[in-house]
């Protein structure tokens, strides 16, 4: 992570997304309390600026803030002077004028959330930017995982995923989260397959350092984690697949298939889930399922990302949240 923005998960780098991950633990500890909030970032405002619709990152960005004790401003551009035509640079000057800390933003043109980090002086969050990326869902799912992982085999969550197999299937062309996901997931030491058809797999997936396959039924012997993608028909411009009954025949996580899996795989879901289409619904509602979890952890995660933007190394220690370091009760 660079100093005051998060645009990539390339930003953080492994010591990075370690660094985030075991600050998410005692915010995650932070959320079990009674009264789920610490005064780390008192004083600051952290402004969601969603120029795409979105429920769960915009809320759990929300949560997250409110949890640090900041202040929160929300912009939605279906509310706002965009309607009118006012452009998104002018928007979020606006915002930076009336004192913004952090601008958690998200719009459907990839780099939008760069572009805005060089007009504002507050600091910048990509909440998700067209088909580029999505890197505090990559951060949460990381966490997630690590912690589903500890859990099965009786340890403390570690600072790595090295042995795991993931396999990402769906939509991966039009997916930001699957880019941000296979940025950490390799950081971290896991190894990643893409299945998917082919037109639904990126032109050049060279640099990825990752596998492609177009047969769903011959990876899921070989894997750990089953992380399904929803097909993202808005940014599908043009005919890609036969019909969607064919694409969740061969593609979908159904219950047939799911009962063909080790009972230590799990099962994972960016969310919104389509039941029936990527993801039979007694699949999605199984034990094996952490798609609630991930919903859950998101808050933590999102609460670590913002207070290392905005406290940061030199943040007095008596307002880390944990029992270590004197954080308040």
């Amino acid at each position: 992570m660079n100093r005051s923005d998060l645009l990539s998960v390339a930003d953080l780098g492994r010591e990075g997304i370690v660094e985030v991950l075991r600050l998410a633990d005692s915010f995650a500890e932070v959320s079990e309390r009674p009264v789920p909030k610490v005064p780390a970032l008192r004083g600051r405002t952290v402004a969601t600026v969603f120029f795409e619709s979105s429920t769960r990152t915009r809320l759990s960005f929300e949560a997250a803030a409110k949890r640090l004790s900041a202040d929160t401003m929300t912009f939605t551009a279906a509310s706002s002077s965009v309607a009118k035509g006012e452009s998104v640079r002018d928007t979020v000057e606006t915002l930076d004028a009336m004192g913004v800390d952090a601008m958690v933003v998200r719009h459907s043109s990839a780099g939008t959330p760069a572009q805005v980090a060089r007009w504002v002086r507050a600091s910048v969050v990509n909440a998700g930017d067209g088909q580029h990326e999505h890197p505090t869902q990559a951060l949460l799912d990381c966490f997630t995982l690590r912690e589903a992982l500890a859990r099965r085999d009786g340890r403390p969550p570690g600072d790595d995923l090295a042995g795991v197999r993931i396999a990402i299937v769906g939509d991966v062309r039009h997916s930001r989260v699957a880019r941000s996901g296979v940025l950490a997931y390799r950081a971290l030491g896991a190894t990643v397959v893409l299945v998917a058809p082919p037109t639904l797999l990126p032109p050049d997936t060279s640099s990825w350092g990752v596998t492609t396959s177009g047969d769903l039924d011959e990876v899921l012997p070989g894997v750990d984690v089953v992380y399904l993608l929803r097909l993202q028909a808005e940014r599908i411009r043009e005919c890609l697949l036969p019909s969607l009954h064919e694409y969740s025949a061969r593609y979908a996580l159904t219950a047939e298939r799911e009962r063909r899996l080790a009972p230590e795989v799990l099962v994972m879901h960016p969310g919104p889930m389509v039941r029936g289409v990527e993801i039979d619904s007694a699949v999605a509602s199984s034990a094996r399922s952490l798609v609630t979890r991930q919903v859950r952890n998101g808050v933590a995660v999102r609460m670590a990302v913002l207070f290392r933007l905005l406290a940061g190394a030199a943040a007095d220690p008596v307002l880390v949240p944990s029992g270590r370091a004197g954080g308040e009760p």
